[in-house]
C-alpha cells in the first residue's frame, strides 16, 4: 500500500458490499457509557462487540467505512472528541500520525510480545518511540482456488497466473497493487525494491495473465465466480475470499506459493481527542486479546488471520484449517508487504495496469 498516495486498502475491504453497515453518527453517542468507533465491516459483528459491551456495561457505536480516504473525510467533518477508536490500514497509520489524530498508547498496556513478530511493524505503528496503533488482523493476496477442480500442486508456483493449462478458468482481482506486486514476486523481485526499471518485465507478464484469464473483476465478483464454478482460480484472493466459504464447501482453499505472496494488515488505535481514553484503550485491549482476536478473525463479514499468536487457543479445528493456522510462521516469512513507492512509481504502475488488464 502507498503511505501517501493510496487510500483504499487490500482486497478484503471490497467485501463490504456483503456486510450490513451500522450507520450510526457520533451525535447519537453522548452518554458516559458509550464509545464511538470508526471501523471496517468485520468489527460490526455482534458476536465480536457484544461480549465487550456486556462485560463493561457500555454501548459501542460503530460507523463502518471503506477506504482510508473515506475515513479521513468523516474525521474532517467531525468535531474533536466525536470519535474514540479508529481501525485503519496498517500502512496508513503514518498518515494518521501526520494528521495528529491518533493518541499514544502505553506499551505496557498492550500485548506486544504476543503479536506475530512480522506484524509488530514499528516502522508504521510507532514514531519517536511512541505507540500509536497495534496490528489486529492480517492476511494475504495470493492464489485461491477450488481444489476439486485443479491440481493443488500447481498452486504452489506463481507461474499458474499465466498458465495455459488453466486458460479461461482464472479470475484476476482488479486492483493494481497486489497484482503488480504478485507478478514482481513471481519474477523473483522484492516489492520493497521495485523501480520503474522492473515494470517492462512485469508488464509483459501482465499481458500473459490477461490472455489466459476469464475475467478481471472486483473481489466480490471474482469471489462469486469462484464460488459458482465460473472460474477455478482467483489470483489476488486469499483466506479472506475462501476461508468462510470453506465452512460450506471444504474444496475452497488458498496457499502461499514457493515464490511467496503479498501480506496486508489492519491496525487499531485511539483518537487523540477522545474524551474516553481509558475506555477506548480497554476496547483496543479486548480486540487484541486472544478471545477478541479469534472472534475478529472469524467475523461474519470476512475471515482473516488474527495478529495475536495466542488466538489459536480460541479457534476451532475447522477454523484453524481454513485459515492455515499451523503454517503461519512459514507463510509470514515467505510474504512481502505491498510496494511502498513514491507518486511517480505509483502512477507508472497504474499506467501498465491500464495498458495490460484494463483494455
Amino acid at each position: 500500500m502507498m503511505k501517501k498516495t493510496v487510500s483504499g486498502g487490500p482486497a478484503r475491504r471490497m467485501l463490504l458490499a456483503t456486510a450490513a453497515a451500522l450507520a450510526l453518527t457520533p451525535a447519537a453517542a453522548s452518554a458516559q457509557d458509550e464509545l464511538n468507533a470508526l471501523v471496517w465491516c468485520d468489527h460490526t459483528d455482534p458476536a465480536l462487540v457484544e461480549p465487550f459491551e456486556k462485560a463493561n456495561n457500555v454501548k459501542v457505536n460503530l460507523k463502518e467505512y471503506a477506504g482510508t480516504g473515506a475515513a479521513i473525510s468523516i474525521i474532517e467533518q467531525s468535531r474533536p472528541g466525536d470519535w474514540d477508536v479508529l481501525v485503519i490500514d496498517a500502512v496508513d497509520v503514518p498518515r494518521a500520525i501526520d494528521m495528529d489524530i491518533l493518541g499514544e498508547m502505553p506499551a505496557d498496556k498492550l500485548p506486544l510480545n504476543d503479536i506475530f513478530p512480522e506484524l509488530r511493524m514499528p516502522e508504521t505503528t510507532t514514531r519517536d518511540g511512541k505507540i500509536y496503533a497495534i496490528a489486529e488482523k492480517f492476511g494475504y493476496n495470493t492464489i485461491a482456488f477450488n481444489k476439486s477442480k485443479v491440481d493443488p500442486s500447481d498452486m504452489d508456483d506463481l507461474s499458474v497466473m499465466w498458465s495455459d493449462k488453466y486458460k479461461g478458468r482464472i479470475a484476476l482481482y482488479d486492483y493494481y497493487l497486489p497484482l503488480v506486486g504478485l507478478t514482481g514476486v513471481a519474477l523473483g523481485k522484492k516489492t520493497a525494491d521495485l523501480t520503474k526499471d522492473d515494470l517492462p518485465e512485469i508488464k509483459e507478464k501482465l499481458f500473459e495473465m490477461k490472455k489466459v484469464a476469464n475475467q478481471v473483476s472486483d473481489i466480490v465478483a471474482a469471489q462469486t465466480a469462484l464460488a459458482t464454478g465460473e472460474v477455478d482460480i482467483l489470483v489476488g484472493g486469499g483466506e479472506f475470499t475462501t476461508a468462510k466459504l470453506s465452512t460450506e464447501n471444504p474444496n475452497f482453499d488458498w496457499t502461499i506459493p514457493k515464490q511467496g505472496a503479498l501480506r496486508w494488515a489492519q491496525s487499531i488505535g485511539v483518537f487523540k481527542d477522545s474524551k474516553k481514553q481509558d475506555l477506548a484503550l480497554k476496547f483496543v485491549q479486548y480486540i487484541v486479546s486472544p478471545e477478541g482476536q479469534a472472534r475478529l478473525a472469524t467475523s461474519s463479514c470476512y475471515w482473516a488471520m488474527p495478529a495475536n499468536a495466542k488466538a489459536g487457543g480460541h479457534l476451532t479445528d475447522q477454523q484453524k484449517t481454513a485459515l492455515r493456522w499451523d503454517q503461519q510462521p512459514e507463510y509470514l516469512k515467505n510474504s512481502q508487504l505491498y510496494p511502498v513507492v513514491d507518486a511517480g512509481m505509483d502512477a507508472a504502475m497504474q499506467d501498465i495496469w491500464t495498458e495490460t488488464l484494463q483494455k
